[in-house]
């Protein structure tokens, strides 16, 4: 039979950790838990939840140091540990002081049975501890399964729908005629144990993942070392050439290395560190469930073992680490090179080339430089505009025609000469597709040949003019401003595969993104971005602007703010979501002011800018 020791400590212990309290808070529901407990289940959220009723507690400031702590426990735990038990061994009445306690057997012992207790051959491997480690409260004692109505009574069943153990008497008397569902209580602690095994292999293989994945970027991180080093030598070997004459421009470059080594460094240790996190919190995690296999448990403590064995199993769920983010990173690096200058009396040793820009945060903008100022043909009247292969840039005509620029500005080609054309786009076999001012989509070889394809659009009376682009897998978005919806068609013609609906944005101008299903509307003076099932994302709008915006080849996004009372034209650069990321071209006057234009970027790295009849090309690099 258990003491009033064991007792009384086995309902002074956490339902969590099943030691002695430490440090008892207590929930709004009443229930209590040591501090260390609910700071591990807290992590840093703001509200924790109980593990047994499963009711929300706000952390006051975030702080579970500031959550109601319970006196009366603290007071009662401090007691008992300074109150040492009596021999439960002895069959004497004048019971000893316990100075030992055993695991296995669940006896607390005095001096000479402990002794006794060692020599016994079959008690030799059982495990004792001193009575100081039972008092502190780091050992807990061992329970019994009892029932709860019958305390003499052994807890020979258990009750799935009450979590908890009950004798065989209340079991066939009481729960199973309520419709409760009886098991044998061994069998149970089967399942709990077996349970926690397969979350504990669960816990080792995502820890594995984690772990390859930073062993993964420390990979990168050394690749990304050795290039940067590259850099300094070459450097290095100019600077030398150059000597003192040369030591502000050396200083300057290797503070621009340093910068962009900073900037991957940091974006690799914040891949590595969430990883980190990640397994400590796992682990976290993983200790706190495997203290359901110190069974049996009450029914508190069978509560708040489930709701930790759950809260595991979805954090488990959670998508792996994307590897992806490091090579990209990498990848980034090996675009950036030195060039050295080669006339001795420039008072600079080279210059950093590729993606640097971005290092200074976005506060220096890149040079620029007007590379062409075109008058289009008397006859033109610009509708559109869009990045041709063979690095051109088609310009189609209301009045007819499709023009074809080279990135320095000079009129190649005209095709299409009698179609009006109002959108045209290309596919990746070179193909184009072109509609028309009626909303009529035609197919035309790469040698401009027109096929044998019937597209079934909205005529201009029932759907209104908009926009036109082409996917990554060739897929034809056609848009229309009356009814402001896209239709989807594959190059194949026929009826659309599917409708996307914004009812908020008319579609006059629409560009896809190339990774991802995303597309980029320019809707009255917004730009906004839609998801793949056409819902809207982000919007990007500035006051007296209106925005004019195009997808780049690597899915980042420029905006022409046109400022139309001053014909002054800004370019800045954004992510896909639509963050700015830095200004391209700042304030540039434009001849002639009207209210439609068309932004697109040459493969070649130049933007390309056009009015109703001027062509403006800016080279960025």
């Amino acid at each position: 039979m258990a003491t009033f020791h064991q007792i009384i400590s086995q309902n002074l212990e956490c339902p969590i950790c099943l030691t002695l309290f430490n440090q008892p808070k207590s929930l709004s529901c009443s229930h209590t838990f040591c501090k260390d407990c609910l700071q591990l289940i807290s992590q840093t959220q703001k509200t924790i939840t109980c593990p047994i009723c499963r009711k929300g507690t706000p952390i006051p400031s975030g702080d579970v140091n500031k959550l109601q702590t319970n006196i009366l426990l603290s007071f009662l735990v401090d007691k008992l540990k300074i109150t040492s038990p009596i021999c439960t061994v002895c069959e004497m009445d004048d019971k000893s002081p316990a100075v030992s306690y055993c695991k296995d057997c669940g006896k607390y012992m005095c001096d000479s049975c402990e002794k006794g207790h060692s020599f016994w051959n079959p008690l030799t491997t059982h495990s004792v501890v001193a009575m100081s480690e039972v008092l502190s409260g780091k050992v807990p004692l061992r329970r019994r399964r009892k029932c709860r109505k019958h305390p003499n009574d052994d807890g020979e069943c258990f009750c799935t729908r009450c979590q908890e153990y009950v004798c065989l008497r209340c079991g066939m008397l009481a729960h199973v005629p309520a419709g409760h569902q009886i098991e044998e209580a061994a069998i149970h602690e089967d399942k709990l144990i077996k349970n926690i095994k397969e979350l504990k292999e669960r816990v080792k293989s995502e820890k594995t993942i984690f772990e390859n994945n930073i062993d993964f970027i420390e990979t990168h991180r050394n690749e990304i070392a050795l290039m940067m080093r590259k850099l300094n030598d070459d450097i290095d070997k100019a600077y030398e050439e150059y000597m003192q004459l040369l030591s502000a421009s050396r200083e300057s470059l290797k503070s621009q290395v340093k910068q962009c080594s900073e900037k991957f460094e940091k974006e690799l240790q914040a891949m590595e560190e969430e990883s980190y996190q990640a397994i400590h919190q796992m682990n976290a995690m993983e200790e706190l469930v495997t203290n359901g296999m110190k069974v049996p448990l009450d029914r508190d403590a069978l509560l708040s073992h489930d709701t930790l064995c759950e809260n595991l199993k979805s954090f488990l769920g959670r998508a792996d680490p994307d590897d992806r983010s490091p090579r990209g990173v990498t990848e980034r690096t090996q675009k950036i090179s030195f060039r050295r200058y080669e006339k001795v009396n420039e008072l600079c040793l080279g210059e950093l080339e590729g993606d640097t820009w971005d290092v200074q945060g976005g506060d220096v903008s890149p040079p620029w430089d007007v590379k062409a100022d075109v008058e289009l043909p008397s006859e033109t009247f610009m509708s559109c505009m869009v990045r041709a292969p063979g690095g051109k840039m088609a310009l189609g005509s209301y009045n007819g025609g499709i023009h074809l620029f080279s990135p320095d500005g000079r009129l190649q080609q005209t095709v299409l000469k009698d179609v009006r054309v109002r959108r045209i786009g290309f596919l990746s076999d070179g193909r184009s597709v072109a509609r028309d001012m009626n909303n009529k989509v035609s197919l035309y070889t790469p040698q401009w040949e027109k096929l044998d394809v019937t597209f079934e659009t909205l005529s201009r009376d029932k759907g209104g003019l908009g926009g036109l682009t082409v996917d990554r897998d060739d897929n034809i978005y056609v848009a229309y401003c009356y009814l402001r919806k896209i239709q989807v068609f594959t190059p194949f013609g026929g009826v659309a595969v599917r409708d996307m609906v914004c009812d908020r944005y008319p579609h006059e101008q629409i560009f896809s993104f190339h990774n991802t299903g995303k597309l980029i509307l320019k809707a009255a003076s917004h730009t906004v971005c839609l998801g793949g099932k056409g819902k809207k994302e982000n919007v990007l709008k500035k006051e007296g602007m209106s925005a004019f915006p195009a997808v780049c080849r690597d899915d980042s996004v420029i905006v022409a703010w046109v400022k139309n009372a001053k014909s002054l034209v800004s370019i800045d650069r954004y992510t896909s979501d639509l963050k700015h990321v830095h200004n391209i071209i700042s304030d540039f006057k434009i001849q002639w002011s009207s209210c439609w234009y068309i932004l697109q970027e040459f493969e070649s790295g130049k933007i390309a800018f056009c009015t109703l009849n001027r062509l403006y090309i800016f080279d960025t690099i």
